[in-house]
């Protein structure tokens, strides 16, 4: 019965975001026309409020937030940083520009663009869609774009493992967000995000539960090499994920997960 009621749960969840990224899309193609820059990207982010929150009162997908003191403050319009994440899931691609205080910029492949409406708001937002067949054109528009982003203050994000990884698995971390820390000189902020708990990948079976989202502590990029530096972000990441999610990896050798402190749902100075 509790399947057959996600699966109801989870088919309205996406007739609401099928509904409300039309008009909102076109909205922002509207606007785009008179408008470039931060309000293009907060008018995108707000329809991704929709999607989350959609998602928490429909499906009972809640989350917690760990860690933001991490984070430049939202004041702070000016500094760029690099973060790297856990990727297991679309929710957490929803979630952030929903959640954090300055404008992100996603390293995403191009073809996300060819998206009805969703895909065409994309294209008008400041963010770096690159060819995956033409490596080295590629990374050149990442360090470029990248550089460029992170000295306007925005944060540019990649999943270094390329792919939703399956629960309690790890990826191949690979070192272009090191590497683009280092020549841009950006601190790199390694994030690990639990939400195949709640929201598996390839799948649009939400099932209800809690979403944990940990930020670790800023890694200076001076004198690193990106291969060494990615190892730390991997081994932070990884650990952290076994913290948070003992179910899926295990309880950590010589303890369990610690407590988290957060309720759930409520991000740091939600007015809602």
């Amino acid at each position: 019965m509790s399947t057959v009621l996600s699966a109801i749960r989870s088919l309205i969840f996406v007739l609401v975001l099928v509904v409300t990224v039309i008009p909102w899309a076109l909205a922002v193609l509207l606007l785009s026309v008179f408008r470039r820059g931060d309000p293009i990207y907060w008018a995108c982010a707000g329809w991704l409020k929709v999607a989350i929150w959609s998602a928490r009162w429909i499906c009972g997908v809640r989350w917690r937030l760990h860690g933001m003191e991490h984070l430049p403050p939202a004041e702070d319009r000016r500094a760029g940083v690099v973060l790297l994440s856990k990727h297991q899931s679309t929710w957490e691609t929803f979630a952030y520009p929903a959640l954090f205080s300055h404008p992100l910029a996603y390293v995403f492949k191009r073809e996300l663009l060819y998206v009805p409406f969703f895909g065409w708001a994309m294209a008008r937002m400041d963010m770096i869609h690159i060819d995956r067949s033409r490596r080295t054109e590629a990374w050149n528009r990442v360090l470029a774009q990248g550089r460029r982003l992170g000295a306007q203050g925005n944060w540019v994000i990649m999943f270094p493992e390329g792919t939703r990884i399956a629960r309690g698995q790890v990826g191949d971390y690979k070192s272009g967000g090191t590497r683009l820390a280092i020549e841009a000189g950006l601190p790199v902020v390694p994030i690990a995000a639990t939400a195949a708990r709640c929201w598996p990948r390839k799948s649009f079976l939400l099932r209800p539960g809690v979403v944990d989202i940990s930020i670790g502590r800023p890694i200076r990029p001076e004198g690193r090499e990106p291969v060494e530096m990615m190892r730390e972000v991997k081994d932070w990441i990884e650990a952290e994920m076994r913290r948070l999610d003992p179910e899926a990896y295990g309880p950590p050798e010589g303890g369990t997960a610690g407590s988290l402190a957060q309720s759930p749902g409520r991000a740091p100075n939600d007015k809602h």
